[in-house]
């Protein structure tokens, strides 16, 4: 059975890139925000999150914090994919629950590595 991807982006060619990148290994689904990633998480139970910051609305902290303090949720691998790439941002998203930080622009090699490395952490 394929491995579960939520993507959230509220850039939809930042989506496709990532499931480009990927490739069809992985069964993906698709965020266009917070809220609709809250959503997304509790009704299809991803394996890992890729989760953008900078959304309007809510942003990746707040959606982190709802998924790890909801026990429906708290269990999910969440790895933040963002331009923020400050020392204070990396650490905000550590700090809220994502188990991994990834800047964009991202190097394709490293990402399908780091997806690999997170679902193997996940098993």
């Amino acid at each position: 059975m394929k491995k579960r991807i939520l993507v959230v982006d509220d850039d939809q060619n930042i989506v496709e890139l990532v499931r480009l990148t990927l490739g069809d290994e992985y069964d993906y689904i698709e965020a266009n925000s917070g809220i609709e990633a809250i959503k997304k998480a509790k009704e299809s139970k991803p394996d890992l999150i890729l989760l953008d910051i900078m959304m309007p609305g809510m942003d990746g902290y707040e959606v982190c914090q709802k998924l790890r303090t909801d026990p429906e949720t708290k269990e999910i691998l969440i790895a933040m994919l963002s331009a923020k790439k400050e020392d204070h941002d990396i650490l905000e998203g550590i700090d809220v629950g994502a188990i991994a930080y990834i800047t964009k622009p991202f190097n394709a090699t490293e990402l399908v590595e780091k997806v690999e490395e997170l679902l193997e952490i996940g098993k």
